[in-house]
């Protein structure tokens, strides 16, 4: 039998698919998990990490991100992935599209992912994937190349950008998204867009399960009328006012209407993404009985679970979905406690003080949407999970086995022999109050600003290295881009 390279004393393994944690050790050999039991041998020359009774967690898989929406690709790969390994997070599965933000240019994906690809390489301290959106006619033509050259296995349709702005209304919608004269990106477009992917599914049986589909449900008319409402009543201000401005039942619409697409277009594969609502909610458990045949999963971000209109630190925490009033964040936990939600995301997208405030910092429909808050996903989830009674073995599903099944990572979201030596030790019964000084992230602020988190992240390990450790982040980037599905 081969030496092991690690050996991770005294923890208690947390493994998808129910049960306690289990005192154990993990021998890691060549990066991969050999073997899992208590009281493991260690051979002359093996490294020992003492865990000291921690939870042990499969690294977490954050499937929802943004790098480069707000600084250069190459930027935030460096410098937001080391945020990743201070929570905990050893895959980062991050968005991109053609259009204004990111690489600001349009064109097709055959030129613009090579250029995506190069800006990450060699600078990620965790393993990386990318989602892309289809944006003009031309990328649908570009699926099957994607998914078998690139092995880009999700995509993207944000519902609201036919008729508003990513921060709010527009009538250059066409500048913005760089799409040729003459196209749309409206309902139509989403629904050729599914057929495009339901024809890479069944040109692809053998991994089609992992071919999805993933949704930014909003609806444009919606929340074009009720932002010229609330401006004009002028009683709501803050985070209030924006939540107001994009009222829960326009998330309930839009996944009205796309669960009526998937049917139509026979795309069984469709993820709702970061449902902020009851209203949401209800509608995409409405859809998944009438639809039974649709394989939906229900995505939440951990900043819709940990915070509210009132208690974020300030339209800091604006965001698209808006965070809601305190009704909404506990039905938002009713569901997660009943099952109904797939996986918990940071929808990280790191916005520096000067960008997100720019020349009106009180006013929050001026400001720019998003924030960062990878770094407190696990470790929120945790905290807070343990107060209403969340198994830790759902938490690993929440955060890792999940998104890893659905997204093509199978060497991803376990502690068991096979799988990659992504390991993420917490202590539970440590807190800390959020300060944004602390974090790995180059943003300055955050809406979490005061909050105690439950838990904290001691070590993490990507394939068996520590890339975090006693508050620092460990050695040079090592992160690697994951072509999906990766085999085991």
């Amino acid at each position: 039998m081969t030496r092991p390279d690690l050996i991770i004393r005294d923890v208690r393994v947390v493994r998808p698919g129910g049960g306690e944690p289990v005192a154990a050790d993990i021998a890691v050999t060549g990066g991969v998990v050999s073997e899992v039991g208590p009281g493991l041998a260690v051979p002359e020359g093996t490294e020992v990490h003492e865990g000291r009774g921690q939870l042990a967690f499969p690294g977490v898989v954050d499937a929802h991100q943004h790098w480069g929406i707000y600084n250069p690709l190459s930027d935030d790969t460096a410098t937001e992935s080391r945020a990743c390994a201070q929570g905990g997070v050893t895959t980062s599965l991050t968005y991109m599209r053609t259009g204004q933000y990111y690489l600001n240019r349009g064109g097709p994906y055959s030129e613009v992912f090579p250029e995506v690809l190069a800006a990450a390489e060699g600078k990620s301290y965790v393993d990386y994937a990318f989602h892309l959106a289809p944006m003009q006619s031309s990328h649908i033509d570009e699926i099957p190349s994607l998914v078998r050259d690139h092995g880009v296995t999700s995509f993207k349709i944000f519902m609201f950008y036919g008729s508003h702005g990513l921060h709010g209304r527009s009538t250059d919608q066409s500048d913005f998204l760089m799409i040729p004269e003459g196209e749309r990106y409206d309902i139509a477009h989403f629904e050729f867009v599914m057929r495009g992917i339901q024809a890479a599914r069944e040109a692809n049986p053998d991994i089609a399960d992992q071919i999805s589909l993933s949704l930014h449900c909003e609806t444009a008319e919606i929340m074009t009328a009720y932002t010229r409402l609330v401006e004009e009543e002028g009683s709501l201000s803050g985070l209030e006012a924006y939540s107001a401005s994009r009222p829960p039942h326009s998330e309930g619409l839009a996944v009205t209407i796309a669960s009526y697409l998937a049917h139509e277009t026979g795309l069984p594969t469709i993820n709702l993404l970061h449902l902020s609502s009851a209203k949401a909610m209800e509608a995409a458990m409405l859809m998944a009985k009438t639809f039974p045949h649709v394989d939906f999963r229900r995505e939440v971000t951990i900043g819709h679970l940990l915070a509210d209109v009132t208690t974020a630190d300030g339209i800091g925490g604006k965001v698209n979905p808006p965070l809601r009033p305190r009704a909404d964040v506990e039905k938002l936990w009713d569901h997660l406690l009943a099952g109904d939600v797939s996986w918990v995301v940071s929808d990280h997208a790191c916005c520096r003080e000067e960008k997100k405030f720019g020349q009106q910092p009180d006013d929050v429909f001026s400001a720019k949407s998003g924030f960062g808050g990878t770094e407190y996903l696990l470790p929120g989830l945790v905290g807070e999970g343990r107060k209403r009674g969340l198994p830790m073995s759902t938490v690993a599903e929440l955060v890792s086995t999940n998104p890893a099944r659905r997204l093509g990572l199978p060497t991803k979201g376990d502690i068991a022999p096979g799988f990659d030596a992504d390991i993420a030790l917490v202590d539970p019964d440590r807190s800390f109050v959020v300060d944004p000084a602390d974090s790995e992230s180059t943003q300055e602020y955050t809406p979490f600003r005061g909050m105690e988190i439950g838990s904290t992240v001691e070590t993490t390990f990507l394939r068996g290295q520590r890339i975090f450790d006693e508050g620092q982040v460990r050695g040079e980037p090592r992160g690697t881009y994951l072509h999906r599905p990766t085999g085991r």
